[in-house]
């Protein structure tokens, strides 16, 4: 078991080291100067000398070997640079905009959850063949809506046709209600539709029909006997949507205005601001390898035979 665990945290860095190397390349690729961009502009009357000072202050005057080591060292002590368009740390300036983000992504992740969990239910609970068929092929709907197109729908509707959510000076709860429809509507389909499989799937299974033949109902199966053996793919689902949620927040906390990871990704690449970028890509990968690993750790956990087969290996 210690191994295994160790063996997939090496695997986390891993991805992590892989993450972080391949977004220094490819930003320091990126065509132009951006402290050249800024700062050559003869408005600010700065001479050659000053502009070399400017970038050395910005680490921008070393090889890009240099340049890739000083990075590694600072991220290491958490020291992220400093934002060439806002003039500020950007440490500080992901400490402003990752609540936001963090709260929409787990009420977003919570909804779609409860969501999926309503799909399956009345999936296999209704006696109504026409309601089962229906409630099946929601989430094949779900998971075809673009992203931003239910975002402008959401608001078309619900705040300027029915008037119930604002838009407009929101208050804090207001303001995140379809913010989290809109990323949830989408993430809910993998989840039902992996959820609907497996339960077809174990339904079928030889214990079920024992289950049934000492007089268990139709609910009682499902609780007690089809709900756990259903989680692990579901839990490997639920781990990467969820990482996808923190990484993927450009889309609708731009349509909905908040200020959030998204946001200042956005303003980011308008700006080519190398530092907030890098920053951003490296916590979102953090993010996500830290979700999946700790999904990969609860495996043993949750399935005695996979602890058992670690255990034989061992």
């Amino acid at each position: 078991m210690a191994r295994y665990i160790f063996l997939r945290i090496g695997q986390a860095l891993l991805v992590l080291w892989a993450a972080f190397t391949v977004s220094f390349v490819l930003l320091q690729a990126m065509p132009g100067d951006a402290i050249l961009i800024k700062f050559q502009n003869p408005d600010y009357g700065l001479s050659p000398e000053q502009l070399a000072d400017i970038r050395a202050a910005y680490g921008a005057d070393g090889s890009l070997l240099q340049q890739y080591f000083h990075t590694v060292r600072n991220f290491l002590t958490g020291d992220f640079g400093y934002s060439l368009q806002a003039g500020v740390a950007v440490s500080q300036q992901i400490a402003t905009n990752l609540p936001p983000t963090l709260l929409l992504a787990g009420l977003s992740f919570l909804t779609a959850t409860i969501l999926a969990l309503v799909i399956a239910v009345l999936s296999n609970l209704s006696g109504f063949g026409w309601l089962r068929g229906f409630v099946q092929s929601l989430p094949s709907l779900f998971v075809s809506i673009p992203t931003f197109w239910l975002g402008i729908m959401l608001i078309q509707i619900f705040s300027f046709r029915l008037r119930l959510v604002p838009v407009i000076n929101p208050g804090p709860w207001q303001g995140l209600i379809l913010p989290i429809l809109t990323v949830a509507v989408p993430i809910s389909a993998p989840i039902a539709q992996i959820l609907l499989r497996n339960i077809d799937d174990v339904l079928t299974r030889p214990f079920i029909a024992v289950v049934r033949a000492k007089g268990a109902s139709h609910a009682r199966v499902l609780w007690q006997h089809v709900a756990k053996n259903t989680l692990l793919p579901v839990l490997t689902v639920a781990g990467l949507l969820f990482g996808e949620l923190i990484a993927g927040a450009v889309i609708t906390e731009t349509v909905f205005g908040l200020n959030g990871i998204g946001g200042l990704t956005k303003q980011a690449v308008d700006g080519q601001d190398v530092a907030v970028l890098q920053a951003v890509v490296v916590i979102s990968a953090t993010a996500f390898v830290t979700i999946n690993l700790v999904v990969d750790l609860l495996y043993p956990i949750l399935d005695p035979r996979l602890k058992a087969s670690l255990g034989s290996a061992r």
